[in-house]
């Protein structure tokens, strides 16, 4: 009986340690946005803020700028385009959309004609990362901001030479 209580024990010292592990905050620098122009009509302002990260040199944030739509089998896109602002006087940038949310794409034939639910986005595009300074977005308010961050390769690789 004394054993089966102290596998139990240990059992239960290990899932709450994988518990709070899994709970583990992420740090974030205090972010100000109000100095960022309010959006103008018909559009939204959206921010990433990013945790602060080890080795942030190394990191690259991939953002997508999209909405969710129903499509056939073809390879889709959203038409329009992302421009990088200069907020005068602060030495920050921010990204303004243009996209009225028309789509283009490929022309194969789907045999099924079934449609399914896929975020269809603009060109991604890849930035540095940092914690400190957010990512600041205006875009139509029928779209939205996806993202994710790049971590480099561990192991470094040589090229082949001929």
């Amino acid at each position: 009986m004394k054993f089966l209580k102290t596998v139990f024990a240990v059992l239960m010292m290990f899932l709450v340690g994988n518990i709070s592990a899994q709970k583990k905050t992420e740090k974030f620098e205090k972010l100000q946005i109000d100095m960022f122009p309010k959006a103008k009509e018909g559009y939204k302002q959206v921010f990433i803020q990013l945790p602060i990260a080890k080795n942030e040199n190394d990191l690259k944030v991939e953002f997508f700028v999209g909405t969710e739509k129903m499509l056939d089998c073809n390879k889709h896109f959203l038409m329009g385009k992302v421009m990088t602002q200069d907020l005068q006087g602060w030495g920050y940038n921010y990204y303004d959309v243009e996209s009225t949310g028309e789509t283009g794409g490929t022309l194969m034939a789907c045999p099924d004609q079934k449609k399914t639910k896929k975020f269809v986005s603009l060109q991604p595009e890849i930035v540095r990362y940092n914690s400190k300074l957010p990512l600041v977005f205006y875009v139509p308010k029928d779209l939205e901001v996806r993202y994710r961050v790049l971590r480099p390769d561990s192991v470094m690789k040589k090229a082949i030479q001929k």
